[in-house]
């Protein structure tokens, strides 16, 4: 599996995520071949759990929640450029 075949989980998540959000709202899932295979109380557990029967990096775990902050993120920094 390759970072295309994530993106697929990605966008499966995406154009899914109200319905998702109803059903597991606040949980990470475990999305592979655009369903989900597992529901967990934390993204550690949720590897760890599924690792024992997926390869890694054969499945996507996505923080499951209204809005797009549990799949986006703002960095910051003090650099100046003069």
């Amino acid at each position: 599996m390759n970072a295309s075949s994530l993106e697929k989980e990605f966008r499966f998540y995406l154009d899914n995520q109200a319905e998702l959000v109803k059903k597991y709202n606040g949980k990470f899932v475990v999305i592979k071949d655009a369903q989900v295979i597992g529901a967990y109380d934390s993204e550690v557990e949720a590897v760890e759990k599924t690792s024992k029967t997926h390869a890694l990096g054969t499945f996507l775990v996505q923080k499951c929640e209204p809005g797009t902050e549990s799949y986006t993120q703002t960095y910051h920094s003090r650099v100046v450029f003069v």
